[in-house]
């Protein structure tokens, strides 16, 4: 008689990340024009005839947004609203999210759903080397050995990352705590509202730019999204971004 044997389990099949180098940032929804910075103004001194402004031709006053940027006079800038839809790295958010004045936010939840394979890892041309003391370093190219390396390693940590995430959820363990062996460089998306001010003091700080009055040294990644960011407002309202450019890239 043959004893009786228990069939092995089978180890369920992991599912192979994927990677991406880029992010993404869509526009979804507006309300965002220059003519929106005027008639706010002008309730200043015109009271209830500023209203008169609603359709009025915005660039017959191109001059009163440079004044408004020039001087700082920032309140006319918030009378407006943009969301974006983004699709970034965790980490990448992380750091959005200090900004929190003008800014609304909602991300995906990984207690909620089951999160995606889908992974960071950096082009060719992504800067890896860092020179130079803090508050006065910069980042040169690195070298192709350093670039593969840094492939590698990141194809290894985020597939045992994920393999592991998979075994517990088929073990029956909750999202939420399943989640927590996932780095940060897994792809996330969130929607951000904004208003020009907010916007601008955003990219005042998350862009590098050789006509910013005051410097600024942001990770290239944040950058990414910053720049896609100003590239949909610039169509939106080009006043006053140029106005912007115009006096230093300081938020008003």
């Amino acid at each position: 008689m043959q004893p009786d044997t228990q069939p092995a389990t089978q180890a369920p099949a992991h599912e192979p990340v994927q990677v991406r180098d880029d992010v993404t940032v869509e526009l979804v929804r507006h309300s965002a024009h220059d003519a929106d910075v005027l008639f706010a103004a002008r309730v200043s001194t015109a009271g209830e005839a500023s209203l008169e402004e609603l359709d009025k031709d915005a660039s017959r006053s191109q001059g009163l947004i440079n004044y408004l940027m020039r001087d700082r006079h920032g309140t006319p800038f918030e009378h407006n609203s943009m969301t974006f839809f983004v699709s970034a790295p965790i980490f990448v958010f992380r750091e959005f999210h200090r900004h929190r004045a003008g800014f609304s936010y909602n991300e995906e939840s990984g207690r909620y759903r089951e999160l995606q394979p889908v992974f960071y890892v950096p082009s060719p041309e992504r800067k890896l080397v860092q020179q130079g003391k803090p508050g006065r370093y910069e980042f040169v190219d690195g070298t192709p050995e350093q670039h593969d390396v840094v492939t590698r390693s990141m194809l290894a940590s985020y597939q045992g990352a994920y393999d592991a995430y998979q075994d517990m959820l088929a073990a029956g363990v909750a999202r939420e705590v399943a989640r927590a062996v996932l780095p940060v460089g897994l792809f996330s998306s969130m929607y951000a509202t904004c208003n020009a001010r907010s916007l601008m003091h955003f990219l005042s700080l998350r862009t590098k730019d050789e006509r910013a009055t005051v410097p600024s040294f942001p990770q290239r990644e944040i950058e990414m999204v910053a720049e896609r960011m100003e590239s949909l407002w610039a169509d939106l309202m080009p006043l006053t971004h140029a106005a912007f450019n115009a006096h230093g890239r300081v938020a008003p």
